[in-house]
């Protein structure tokens, strides 16, 4: 696994603030995106949108 840090894409960050905001950034960062629900990354999408628009 590549730990090494990059800088995150505009639309990535509101992704992991929303996370961090609904309480999951502990689990994505252990679990990665593909471990969440659905209804937890549709509850992060759902936020960001709502930034968005």
């Amino acid at each position: 696994m590549n730990l090494a840090w990059k800088p995150l894409a505009p639309g990535e960050r509101l992704k992991y603030e929303a996370a961090e905001e609904l309480g999951l950034l502990d689990k994505l960062m252990e679990v990665g995106w593909g471990g969440l629900s659905a209804r937890e990354t549709g509850l992060i999408g759902a936020r960001v949108a709502g930034r968005r628009g």
